[in-house]
């Protein structure tokens, strides 16, 4: 991992709309448009579908706060930081990385072609580590301007 590669911290809370006021009117955050629906999601047992609502913020250091799920992953993390996300280059290289450095895959999504959009890779200690295809940077970046 490289620190340059970081670009957001995702926070899971069970009021989306309340944390970004308050995160706007405490810290002068600005937000892009809510995204929401459903995708399937690769995890241990399976695939499952699970609902999606999150917002980036458009203000750095860049936000994305993401809605809880119950019975899934997406649950508010103690220390507040749900996982740091990471733009990769080389999924495959990066995830077998963090593999040999003790963080397993979690949980993947992917592209209709197989490819690997997202993983989030998770050891014992600490936040998840969340990778995201750069191929994704152009479709993101048009979000926040």
């Amino acid at each position: 991992m490289k620190a340059e590669d970081h670009y957001h911290t995702g926070i899971v809370v069970e009021d989306v709309a309340a944390t970004l006021e308050w995160l706007s009117e405490t810290a002068g955050y600005h937000w892009c448009e809510p995204l929401a629906g459903e995708h399937v999601v690769e995890l241990a047992g399976g695939e499952r579908t699970v609902p999606y609502h999150f917002v980036y913020s458009v203000t750095e250091p860049r936000l994305e706060i993401v809605a809880a799920q119950p019975g899934t992953l997406w649950q508010p993390a103690d220390s507040g930081i749900h996982h740091l996300g990471y733009w990769s280059s080389d999924m495959d290289e990066d995830i077998a990385a963090l593999g040999a450095a003790g963080l397993p895959v979690e949980a993947a999504g992917r592209n209709p072609d197989g490819s690997l959009t997202w993983a989030y890779c998770r050891g014992s200690a600490g936040p998840r580590i969340e990778l995201v295809t750069r191929s994704l940077e152009p479709l993101l970046s048009r979000l926040w301007s």
